[in-house]
């Protein structure tokens, strides 16, 4: 495949925006997802503390004896289709030509009032566990969700990014396919914990796509820097041997380069 030539921008300072491709436009005559919208109040994770969700069902999925499921952190931000991710719509263009599985996508809000941090950035497992044990098990009971961990995959961008990684990290019996954006690794609290425990631990089965910013947070800082700490991050997975994607895009911290690029890291994360 021959990349056409792209000239770069000479001022660091000039804004970069990458266009979308056709698959994160509706296309005629391909049928859409319904989607629906709930809310759960409380929690036992993190009592006193919302959550709104969005459910995504394909409109194959009666077509499906046992559908993939995804889970994706900054639930609106990523499905909203006048925004800049279009999950739902990518999901129905791909899912149409076979190029993804038929997937139930779940597309879930941080808590409020001001949990994201909390939730997000955290390295232990009550994220994890609230998932497993709170959000999903009312939606496997009215749909039917593959138990093939290999077909369970969790995204999302910023703290939400981490965050995906750390769900995965700790429940690879469930998550095995980790879409992350523009990780937050620069501001979990403790500092990033991954690049040593990748490096310590037996390689865990993974298929991790990250997307990373020149320009990102702290870019040029020696500390608290969002894009070098991405990179180690990848650098610790391609030397254990993961099934690992890493995209450098030349913005800042904003959702354009993912979403312009979220048909082919679906592609390369579901691919067989």
């Amino acid at each position: 495949m021959e990349v056409p030539y792209l000239r770069q921008a000479v001022d660091p300072t000039t804004p970069v925006r990458y266009a979308y491709g056709p698959d994160s436009h509706r296309r005629p005559g391909v049928p859409q997802g319904t989607i629906v919208e709930d809310e759960l109040r409380t929690s036992r994770a993190f009592p006193g503390i919302g959550h709104r969700r969005w459910l995504y069902v394909p409109a194959r999925y009666e077509a499906a004896d046992e559908t993939a499921i995804m889970v994706f952190q900054d639930g609106w931000m990523y499905l909203d289709p006048g925004g800049e991710i279009r999950a739902g719509i990518v999901f129905d263009n791909l899912i149409a030509r076979g190029e993804m599985p038929i997937t139930i996508g779940v597309f879930v809000d941080p808590g409020e009032p001001n949990n994201r941090n909390v939730e997000y950035d955290a390295a232990g497992d009550a994220y994890v566990t609230f998932l497993l044990t709170e959000i999903l098990p009312p939606i496997r009971g009215r749909y039917r969700i593959t138990d093939d961990p290999e077909r369970w995959g969790i995204a999302g961008g910023s703290s939400g990014g981490n965050c995906a990684f750390t769900a995965a990290w700790l429940r690879p019996d469930r998550f095995r396919r980790v879409l992350s954006f523009l990780g937050s690794f620069a501001q979990m609290p403790g500092g990033n914990p991954y690049p040593e425990l990748i490096a310590a631990t037996g390689r865990k089965p993974l298929r991790v796509f990250l997307q990373a910013a020149t320009r990102d947070l702290n870019h040029d800082a020696p500390e608290h820097n969002w894009f070098s700490e991405n990179l180690r991050v990848a650098a610790a997975l391609a030397e254990g041997g993961y099934d690992l994607r890493l995209v450098l895009g030349d913005g800042g911290h904003d959702p354009n380069h993912a979403g312009a690029i979220l048909p082919d890291a679906l592609r390369w994360l579901w691919r067989t």
